[in-house]
């Protein structure tokens, strides 16, 4: 059994990474979970997770440097983690085909991979991810300029068969039944939560924590906690999974 959902965003500074790893926290509370940052050119999962000062990341197998993606990988909070490096140079050189790979490895080893994916749609390393999964899950802020960034995260997803599982509001300050209204009108998937603005979040990322690790009774742990029982995993069986990962077409451009 495994399902790879691709956590995306239409911009930057929605709490991709933050929702990534509360999602991944609250779903290993009933299935084997693998977190991956796929944001090989703004990588930031490391820091989230703890893993500042860690000695193989993606970048290493993306630059056939290491043997197996198992190399980069660690036991963090109940999940595996697959945290990326941060270095200009090695985002350049990297070969973001070689992420099939890695993907299709992890996926024999897993019930639920979450990619935590570039927020950007503007290069092969920015769309793959989307390509990968089997449904992505659009993080949104509580406004209507916001929809239109989602929906051309979705628009790029289904072209490639890429479901989507759902919308999570997140930074909610107050009231946005009209916003969500409006996203429930235009987007696939269920609302799966609305996650409020939070002090226990931005805590949790000064203390190198996931949110769930750092506050797990804070009300955004809850909202959390409920756009991961809406997902409903699905059984796929994972060697079909891990051929149709490494037989994936990387896009040309987006």
């Amino acid at each position: 059994m495994v399902e790879a959902f691709a956590v995306a965003s239409g911009k930057g500074g929605t709490g991709k990474t933050t929702s990534t790893l509360a999602l991944g926290m609250a779903l290993a509370e009933e299935h084997d979970v693998t977190v991956v940052d796929a944001d090989t050119g703004m990588a930031n999962l490391l820091f989230h997770a703890g893993l500042a000062d860690a000695d193989v990341t993606l970048h290493d197998v993306l630059l056939d440097e290491v043997a197996a993606v198992k190399e980069a990988t660690y036991d963090r909070f109940g999940m595996r983690v697959v945290p990326c490096g941060t270095s200009l140079a090695a985002f350049e050189a990297a070969d973001p085909g070689r992420l099939r790979g890695a993907v299709a490895d992890l996926a024999r080893d897993t019930d639920v991979l979450l990619l935590d994916s570039p927020a950007a749609l503007g290069s092969k390393s920015a769309v793959l991810p989307i390509v990968l999964a089997d449904r992505v899950v659009v993080v949104l802020q509580p406004t209507i300029p916001a929809l239109s960034d989602g929906l051309k995260v979705q628009e790029y997803a289904t072209s490639y068969g890429t479901e989507v599982a759902g919308t999570l509001f997140n930074k909610v300050r107050e009231d946005i039944d009209g916003v969500v209204e409006q996203a429930e009108r235009y987007f696939e998937g269920p609302t799966l939560a609305r996650v409020p603005d939070s002090d226990a979040a931005r805590a949790a990322r000064r203390a190198g924590e996931p949110l769930l690790a750092h506050a797990p009774r804070s009300e955004a742990a809850r909202a959390y906690r409920q756009a991961a029982r809406t997902l409903e995993i699905r059984d796929r069986d994972a060697d079909d999974v891990a051929s149709r990962f490494r037989s994936a077409v990387v896009p040309d451009r987006p």
